[in-house]
């Protein structure tokens, strides 16, 4: 009896590589809530290997932390200068592989995230794969939350919380900070009881003993997380906070790659962590943190920062993988202020009464991108 032949394994090489700033105007109700601008402008990559197979990535400009924040000229520069010729000049068989093509290039962690998730989508697309059982998920659905931002009073904060809940929003995250915290969240906390209810601080408190006064406090309100009360250096303090609280301190902005969560770990400085993409560097690092938080008994969120259509998608493929508690922000389009305007996906991504499914019937992100509309919004498009 013949022995059936080891199949060959296929090897990809990026032939052809296109970047487009794509801005997207916001809705009136967007501008109206404060947004400094009015739009937003991320960047979309496009990937395709010899054999003619395609992935798309979004590179989401993160400059809401206090140190090497990457804007979207940053990305941009990185992007063309080194990421992207590092990688078309690279070989590999798997999306992790991909990555080794800049393992030498220092920061663009952002900027590498983009490539990284189009590695993905393409890798997925050619063997008819989901992107969420690629990367090791098993879910269907996924319960979503929502991040609030601080308001003006504790009436329309509440409010606002009814609004959320109403549309079926099954965690709602308040935005904290020295002097609007413990109000707030008893306010929330008294009229919806058994809501889960999680507190962002953002790295704004000092390790003061007011600071640790206010935050103990929140202990008495069930929170499901107490989330980067300090700055993201901070992982001492974090440790020394947690070891005082009920209350799970979470990671977020601390958590910039692997080594990060380790330490973070080994200080024990949390319970629970954040993955945010972008930060993380791409969808092969965020599995590799998702993995050792599980391991080390943590609970897990998946973050999301107002992506379009593509990173989206691909937070909710991360958002399937075993440990991931809940999706925060999936943030459709209504979400992240672009109203119709950021739908650059067909079907767009959406919670339904507060649950976002998983696509398992097409390969990849599960979405297809509308590449007209994509080229006729850019504002600039770079091909390699």
């Amino acid at each position: 009896m013949s022995r059936a032949q080891p199949q060959p394994v296929a090897t990809h090489r990026i032939t052809g590589l296109e970047a487009f700033r794509l801005r997207l105007p916001l809705t009136r109700r967007a501008e109206r809530e404060g947004r400094s601008r009015p739009f937003l402008e991320h960047i979309l990559v496009r990937v395709e290997d010899a054999l003619g197979s395609v992935g798309w990535g979004e590179i989401t400009p993160v400059t809401d932390i206090s140190q090497g924040a990457d804007t979207l000229d940053t990305c941009w520069r990185q992007l063309r200068e080194v990421l992207a010729p590092a990688l078309l000049d690279h070989d590999w068989t798997r999306p992790e592989e991909a990555g080794a093509a800049w393992a030498r290039v220092k920061g663009g962690q952002v900027a590498r995230a983009g490539l990284d998730m189009a590695c993905w989508d393409l890798w997925s697309r050619a063997r008819g794969r989901p992107l969420s059982h690629a990367l090791g998920g098993t879910r269907t659905a996924v319960a979503t939350g929502v991040t609030l931002a601080a308001q003006s009073s504790v009436e329309q904060l509440v409010e606002l919380v009814n609004r959320q809940v109403s549309r079926g929003y099954r965690s709602v995250t308040l935005t904290i900070g020295p002097g609007r915290d413990i109000e707030p969240v008893r306010a929330v906390r008294s009229t919806y009881p058994h809501l889960a209810v999680q507190a962002d601080a953002r790295g704004g408190y000092p390790e003061t003993p007011e600071s640790l006064a206010a935050l103990r406090a929140l202990d008495d309100y069930g929170l499901e997380q107490l989330r980067q009360p300090f700055a993201p250096g901070a992982l001492v303090a974090h440790a020394r906070l947690q070891r005082r609280l009920r209350t799970p301190v979470g990671l977020d902005l601390s958590v910039t790659g692997t080594d990060q969560l380790d330490t973070a770990i080994e200080l024990e400085a949390a319970r629970a962590v954040t993955l945010r993409v972008p930060l993380l560097g791409g969808l092969t690092a965020a599995r590799r943190a998702h993995d050792r938080a599980v391991d080390a008994g943590w609970l897990v969120w998946c973050g999301g920062g107002r992506e379009f259509g593509v990173g989206r998608a691909a937070n909710v493929a991360l958002a399937g993988l075993p440990g991931v508690s809940l999706l925060n922000e999936p943030a459709g389009a209504d979400r992240n202020g672009t109203g119709e305007h950021g739908d650059i996906v067909e079907p767009p991504v959406r919670a339904d009464d507060g649950v976002v499914a998983v696509p398992l019937a097409q390969p990849g992100l599960g979405h297809e991108v509308d590449e007209a509309r994509v080229r006729a919004l850019a504002g600039a498009v770079w091909r390699a």
